[in-house]
């Protein structure tokens, strides 16, 4: 299960994964985003509060994951990941070579300042 909640009128979205990932997961998150960057041509800033991610459900559901970053990365600007996980907090610096958005890795006790680098993409 992917939780979800939008900021500053549909410009900053935050998801916190519950669980493992489910490809049904990214098809129920896909249906909630994809309105809104045809309505607006991107989202500003993503936070990905990291700190339950344990994987996904299958091989399938991996692909599936895969697939929605590569189908909705360019629309967004800026990507925040919170997490304690020294292997995700590295992920940024690795995701940046295949992805447009700039990304940036945040702790947990950093989630705030994470929410306002979005606010405010300079």
């Amino acid at each position: 299960m992917i939780e979800h909640k939008w900021f500053q009128g549909h410009k900053i979205l935050e998801v916190r994964p519950k669980g493992k990932f489910t490809a049904e997961d990214f098809h129920q998150l896909a249906s909630q985003v994809d309105p809104v960057i045809r309505e607006q041509g991107r989202i500003q800033g993503l936070l990905i509060d990291a700190q339950d991610f344990a994987g996904w459900e299958n091989f399938v559901a991996m692909i599936t994951h895969f697939r929605f970053v590569h189908d909705h990365q360019r629309h967004i600007q800026r990507i925040a990941v919170v997490s304690d996980n020294p292997v995700l907090s590295f992920m940024p610096h690795l995701v940046c070579h295949f992805i447009s958005a700039e990304v940036r890795p945040f702790t947990l006790s950093e989630k705030k300042q994470a929410l306002e680098w979005l606010e405010n993409p300079g």
